[in-house]
Order: structure tokens, then sequence, then C-alpha cells
């Protein structure tokens, strides 16, 4: 099964994904996207998540991952992982961003073992800066962490430095470049359309500024 290709369709007909270069989306952190994911929209079917397990689950086969522990981020990577662990019939942990203020303190909450190999899954990567936090939370409490696996990636190149910096391997079911190819061949996309997102994938942080959106905006 071509699982970039079947994710990329069902994230296009939920709305998990849309593209919007002409009228961007504000971010959170103040930059105007074209593009805007919310993969919380594919947890409405069993469907799409029994398929992105199985996705994963075949990048774990395909890549010879070890694993004896699947990790969640919270709150968003929580879902994808504890279906990848179900269809593995493996132990499930998940990594809060930050310790609890509270009761026992745990940041890393379910039952993890010294030296477990711990697959982390994320929802999203952008700049991987919570994925990695995961991956060094899992790491101080005892795990080997060595690969991260995400629905979707943006493919930033500061993501992957990051990765590459953390000794942790990337992996995902779709990434930006393959959508927006697929968008195309099907036609959701005009060929300036296609343009303008592959200008921004270009240069993401100045792509608003430099097209004018952020003054159109204001």
């Amino acid at each position: 099964m071509n699982f970039s290709k079947e994710i990329a369709k069902i994230s296009l007909e939920t709305g998990a994904i849309k593209l919007e270069p002409e009228t961007p989306f504000l971010w959170a952190s103040g930059y105007y996207m074209p593009i805007y994911n919310d993969n919380r929209l594919l947890l409405g079917s069993s469907k799409h998540r029994q398929l992105i397990a199985e996705g994963f689950k075949d990048i774990i086969i395909s890549k010879n991952i070890e694993v004896d522990v699947i990790a969640g981020t919270a709150t968003a990577g929580i879902p994808p992982a504890t279906s990848l662990a179900n269809l593995l019939g493996a132990p499930l942990i998940y990594a809060r961003s930050n310790q609890k203020e509270h009761g026992m303190k745990n940041q890393i909450e379910g039952i993890l073992r010294e030296n477990q190999k711990v697959v982390v899954v994320e929802d999203l990567i952008s700049t991987g800066g919570s994925a990695l936090k995961a991956v060094s939370a899992i790491r101080k409490a005892g795990g080997n962490v060595d690969h991260c696996l995400s629905i979707f990636s943006y493919g930033f190149s500061k993501a992957t430095e990051q990765f590459k910096s953390a000794h942790c391997q990337l992996h995902h079911l779709l990434n930006f470049k393959e959508l927006i190819s697929l968008a195309r061949q099907n036609k959701s996309l005009s060929p300036s359309q296609f343009s303008l997102l592959q200008s921004w994938h270009s240069d993401p942080f100045n792509w608003d500024v430099n097209n004018g959106f952020v003054d159109k905006k204001h």
C-alpha cells in the first residue's frame, strides 16, 4: 500500500490538512502560512486510525526498528501511539511537555524500565522541538530512543538538523513535498498555487513578508 498517497487523500478530504496559498493562515508563531494541519480530525474514523497505525507498523518492519515500548507525545501523539501499541501488542507510555508539579511529579506516564527500546510517536513535525523534548525526557528516565514516527512532517531543514544533532531518526507517513505533488496530480492545486506552495517551503519564515501577506492582513 502507498501510505503517503492514502494519508494525503484522507487528510485533504477530512480537512485535516488545508492548503490555502492565496489566503494563508495565521499560525500561533505569528507567521502567515499557506497550510494548516489538524490531525485530530483523523480520529473520527476507526479506518483512518487503523490506516495510520498500519503505516507506522510498516515503517517499523521495513526499517528493522527494534521496539519494546511505544511512547506518545502529550497530547496529540497519544491517540496514534495507542493505536500502534494495540496493533503491535506493545506497552504504551506517554511523555508530558513538562514534569507535573503535584503527586508523583512525573513527566513520563506509564511503565518504563531501564534500557527499554522506545519509539516515540508524534502527530506533526514542524521544527521538531516538542518531539525532541519527549525524546530527551524518555532518555533521562532510562529509555533508549533512536526513532520518532510522525503522521505528517513539513520537512523543514531545522527539524532535520535538530533530529540529527539529537541522534534520533525521524520517519513520517507523509511530508509536505509528497502532499503537494499528490494534490497537483489529482488537480486539487493549480500550477500557480503549486508554485506558491513551493516558494513557501523554500523560505517558510520569510514567505509571508516576501509575498505581501502581512501588509494585506494588517
